[in-house]
């Protein structure tokens, strides 16, 4: 059996500009390769009308998306799961953070 070992005290770099999945998906991955969500959309089976709610932070990656994603593109699943838990992460913390100032 194989384990993965993961350290507890995994943490992102806080002073790095919190960016949603679909944003960095968008801008470091198709953009500078001239790729279109229409391409990615094409070869993932991922519809266009997901890949734009995507790159909006409208929907989340989950892990079906991020095995599609890994199919066509080098990063791999994990990378994306791990971005959207950091984001989901950074927008739950604002948020309480937002509602323990106001009560």
């Amino acid at each position: 059996m194989c384990l993965i070992k993961l350290n507890p005290l995994i943490d992102f770099d806080s002073s790095e500009l919190l960016r949603s999945p679909g944003e960095v998906l968008l801008n470091d991955h198709l953009r500078p390769r001239t790729m279109t969500l229409s391409w990615l959309a094409r070869r993932t089976g991922i519809s266009l009308s997901t890949l734009r709610q995507i790159t909006r932070a409208e929907r989340r990656i989950n892990a079906e998306f991020a095995l599609r994603l890994a199919t066509v593109m080098d990063p791999t699943p994990a990378y994306w799961l791990v971005l959207q838990a950091r984001y989901d992460l950074a927008i739950v913390g604002a948020s309480r953070l937002k509602r323990s100032r106001t009560t």
